[in-house]
This record gives structure tokens, sequence and C-alpha cells, in this order.
């Protein structure tokens, strides 16, 4: 009889315990799916946003990155903002003018884009062809310009220096991608390409390849047109001779800073974790094989150029590094 309550009662607890674990949750933690928005194809912002989703991809079981295309800064600001991406790349400026609803045609603002680290400088690459005639901005009136997509950082800060200088007006700009800009610079479709990414950038290259060309310099005509007044979160840069086939001077021209970004909404750890992975020494290498750019990444330089509010994540992951926070960039 004991033995015949005790089979029972094992019984009891074996089919207890199977309807528990068919009808419960699973043990593993699900898996958040994240977007990260990235850039147009042949821009610099679509290396890093490929690289970093891939990585971290493979390296978090919890987490799983797909990266999406975009015009670039302020769309990618715009998704982050909205949730609609996770994560994104946007430049400084765009993130300082997005706040104080400053952009370009659009009062609207955007508080929700948290810095999450420094990528690297974007410097301004005017291009013309040699044989063009073109030597400095002004002679540009008159003339078809690609500035980069509509809604990318690169068209953004175009009309900003265009419009300080006097020419924004006084040119057609054509708002096509830096693939199709280098092609249509070459087939003489248009007379000068506006190229906003760190170098060197695959269509620069692409374009040299094919023409000879120059860089404009743009020091000059900005500070005398007040431009570096009135941007004050664009720096001075020079693009060394020889980092293009044919220019072999320096180019003296304008610099921005290309900022990951994580929206406020997500969580402290997947933030904090994606951080810890990309500037480990084997992060950073994975991101300099995969794009000579990656270079301007260091652990010193994490906070580099960000005058925005940092994630909460990456104020725990920085901070743990020994860096700190100026008061006007921590989150309340």
């Amino acid at each position: 009889m004991f033995h015949t309550k005790k089979l029972i009662t094992t019984l009891y607890t074996v089919l207890l315990f199977s309807i528990l674990v068919l009808s419960g949750q699973p043990v593993e933690a699900q898996k958040a799916r994240l977007a990260f928005s990235g850039g147009p194809d042949g821009g610099t912002f679509q290396y890093f946003s490929n690289a970093i989703s891939s990585r971290l991809s493979r390296a978090h079981k919890d987490m799983e990155l797909s990266n999406m295309a975009s015009a670039g800064s302020v769309e990618n600001l715009r998704r982050v903002n909205s949730g609609e991406a996770d994560f994104g790349i946007v430049y400084a400026g765009d993130l300082y003018l997005g706040m104080q609803g400053q952009l370009t045609n659009d009062t609207h603002q955007y508080p929700n884009a948290h810095s999450m680290a420094y990528l690297y400088g974007a410097p301004a690459h005017l291009l013309v062809l040699e044989s063009s005639g073109i030597n400095s901005v002004k002679d540009l009136v008159g003339k078809r310009v690609a500035v980069g997509p509509a809604g990318s950082g690169a068209a953004a800060s175009a009309q900003r220096y265009f419009t300080s200088t006097g020419v924004w007006d006084k040119f057609t700009p054509e708002f096509i991608g830096y693939s199709q800009g280098a092609s249509a610079l070459g087939d003489r479709l248009i007379d000068a390409m506006w190229v906003f990414a760190g170098f060197p950038n695959s269509s620069v290259i692409q374009a040299a390849a094919s023409n000879r060309i120059k860089i404009l310099d743009l020091v000059e005509e900005g500070k005398e047109a007040g431009f570096f007044t009135d941007n004050p979160y664009y720096t001075e840069v020079i693009i060394p001779a020889g980092t293009y086939q044919g220019v072999d001077k320096d180019v003296a021209t304008i610099q921005d800073s290309a900022i990951w970004v994580a929206g406020k909404h997500v969580s402290e750890d997947h933030v904090f974790k994606a951080l810890e992975n990309i500037f480990s020494d084997e992060g950073l290498a994975f991101m300099v094989s995969v794009t000579t750019t990656a270079k301007a990444m260091t652990v010193a330089d994490g906070l580099r150029g960000i005058v925005t509010p940092v994630h909460k994540g990456a104020e725990k992951y920085w901070t743990g590094r020994g860096l700190s926070l100026d008061e006007a960039q921590q989150i309340k």
C-alpha cells in the first residue's frame, strides 16, 4: 500500500512538473532584437553600423542587431528619437541643434537620442575635377553640387557651410549619395561633390581613381564668413597630402564628430555591454580591420566632442573607465 501511494505521488509530481514546464515561460531570457540605423552605401556610417551590428550579434546571446540603411545623420536622429531605431550614428552638431529645435527647416526637438561614444572626426571634402576651373567656394555660383542625400548629415552640414559663405542659394544642390555622386562627377553631370565623412573615404578614392581631382580648402572662407562663430561644434582639421591619389597638398577643412547614440528607451545593460565589447582591445582591433577610420576610436577619447546628454548605460561604462562627464552632459 505504501509503495502504491509513493508511486502515485511520484507520478503526480512528474505530471505537475510537466504541465508547469509546458505552460510556463522559457527559462532562457528572450533575445532583444535591436535596430541600428547606419548610412548610405559608400559612406563611413554604413561601415561602422554594419561592423558594430555584426560583432554584437555574434558576441551576445541576449541581443541581435540588424543594420538599417539610412540617409545619414539627421534621419538617424529622428529614428532613434522616435524609437524606430535603437542605435544610430549622428553628428555632434545635429545632436546639439536637434535638442534645441534648431535643425535647418525643422523646429522639432529631439531629446531622446543619447550619446554613447565618439567614433571619429568627420571632415568635409569638397571635390572638383582638376580641369573644372573651380578654385574656391565662390566659384560654385551657377554650378551643380552634390551635397549628399536629403535628410543626411552631409546635406545639413553643406547647407550650413554654404549658407554661411553666401552661395547656398546661388548653385543647384543635387541630393544624391556618395557613390552616385562620384560617378556623376566623373561623367560631368555635376561640377562639385561634398562628402562629409572620415578619411580616407571610399567614394573619394573612387572619384580620384577615375579622374584627376582637387579638394578645396574651406577654412579661410569659413572664418571670413563667421562660420565657426555661428557653429561652435565644428573645428578645423587637415586632410594630409597623399591621402587621395593626385591630391599632393594638405587640405584645410572643417570637421564635425560622429557620435554613436542610443535611444533613451534602450536598457542600460544593453548599452553598457555594447560599449564593453566594442571598446575592448579585441573589439577595437576588429573595427580597424573593417575600416581604418576606426583608428580614432580609443577609450581615452570615448567622450570627445560630446556636448549633449549621455545615456545612463554609457555613463556607467565611461566613469568605470576613469572618464568624467561634464555637468551639461549628465542626464538628470
